[in-house]
């Protein structure tokens, strides 16, 4: 069995012209933070990532929505 984390989940990260870094979940529409440096926008997107997922547990919403990532991934 593959053991899916938070950490394998793919990120894109960039930079905005004004120094701001941002990271985005594109299998999570909506799923997207800021931060002062590189490191900061990842751990900020990961957090909401978790949220996001966790929200949808508690609703009984069905997590396999996020589009590529497996439903384990997105309980965990």
């Amino acid at each position: 069995m593959e053991q899916i984390t938070v950490e394998s989940i793919p990120i894109l990260v960039g930079r905005e012209d004004d120094g701001r870094w941002w990271a985005d979940v594109e299998l999570m529409p909506g799923v997207m933070a800021y931060g002062a440096t590189r490191e900061s926008a990842i751990a900020a997107v990961r957090a909401l990532a978790l949220r996001v997922a966790a929200d949808c547990i508690d609703h009984g919403e069905e997590t396999s929505s996020f589009r590529g990532i497996p439903s384990a991934a997105a309980s965990y």
